[in-house]
């Protein structure tokens, strides 16, 4: 990912994705938030979806999108947030925060990045010890939906999804940079015999260990 993100094809069309979530995802959302405490950075804030459900817990949510298109709207939902919330539009690659996060959260944004091991070890980095890096993500498929993603990230997905790349194997990243794995599952938000390549999500905690 570049120091400046312009993809006004993208933030189109994630604006509308983002006011038309299945009410599968959306519940995921509540699910991956639940519990939460402390500050917490957000990855990939998109439009600020997730800032309704964050629980009253939480101290501080430092929400990073660089897509100015996206982080401006980000800016309106943290307005209304239960929780205080301060937008950056720094990409993740470029974050630097002088503390250390109780939590970090990633929703459908560890496929858009150009070197994942980088990013999450990056994230462990800025996590306390016993900090948990909570996950909502696109994930590789196998079989028919495997050789689906695989053309979907070689042709046309990626340039105009965000960079979204639907083959990665995201769980192996999160325990390759040291985390610990905890009540990880597998959701299909749309059915399975849909031909989509996003069709199902892995979502997650881990912990860094202390």
């Amino acid at each position: 990912m570049s120091d400046v993100v312009d993809n006004p094809f993208f933030a189109r069309l994630w604006t509308v994705m983002s006011t038309r979530e299945p009410e599968s995802l959306r519940r995921l959302r509540r699910e991956n938030l639940a519990g939460l405490s402390g500050r917490v950075l957000e990855v990939g804030a998109g439009t600020g979806t997730n800032f309704e459900f964050y629980p009253d817990t939480v101290s501080e949510v430092v929400a990073v999108e660089p897509e100015h298109r996206l982080a401006a709207l980000a800016e309106r939902a943290a307005a209304t947030a239960s929780v205080p919330v301060t937008v950056s539009t720094r990409t993740v690659e470029q974050f630097r925060d002088g503390g250390q996060f109780d939590a970090v959260v990633c929703s459908l944004v560890l496929c858009s990045v150009d070197d994942p091991e980088q990013v999450v070890g990056q994230l462990f980095s800025m996590l306390r010890p016993g900090g948990e890096l909570r996950y909502l993500e696109h994930i590789a498929g196998v079989g028919a939906r495997a050789r689906l993603q695989r053309v979907a990230d070689a042709t046309v997905w990626p340039r105009l999804l965000g960079n979204c790349h639907t083959h990665r194997h995201t769980e192996e990243t999160i325990t390759g940079a040291g985390f610990r794995v905890s009540g990880a599952r597998r959701e299909w938000t749309f059915p399975a015999w849909v031909p989509l390549p996003v069709a199902e999500f892995a979502i997650g905690t881990a912990v860094k260990p202390g």
